[in-house]
């Protein structure tokens, strides 16, 4: 999953970055607001997003949804209105899996180096 946690903790982060963290295009992300309702990120005195980590979860689900899972624009509104705790929770253990996966790899890399 291309999604990349910052380090440091913001309370707001740019549509720049949070374009990054999913490694798609800043007016994909500006798409998804049109379509998502549950997406409405503030915006400051200059009328730039600001992006909490409460809307960075949403958009991950977003992505979940339509770039892994293939589902279409009406299909994830769908998903999104009638499940998204059961969906957020699936996410969440996709990440951890993941994860672990990662670590178990390097893992065997490192015993093969030393055989």
């Amino acid at each position: 999953m291309p999604y990349k946690e910052k380090e440091i903790e913001k309370q707001y982060y740019t549509i720049g970055e949070v374009a990054a963290m999913f490694d798609v295009a800043a007016s994909l992300i500006r798409f998804w607001e049109t379509e998502f309702e549950q997406l409405r990120p503030k915006k400051n005195k200059k009328g730039n997003r600001q992006y909490t980590k409460q809307d960075i979860e949403t958009l991950r689900t977003v992505y979940h949804l339509v770039k892994e899972r293939g589902y279409t624009i009406q299909g994830a509104k769908d998903v999104m209105k009638n499940k998204s705790v059961q969906t957020k929770d699936k996410i969440d253990m996709i990440d951890s899996l993941e994860k672990v996966r990662a670590f178990l790899v390097g893992i065997k890399s490192q015993l093969n180096t030393k055989a």
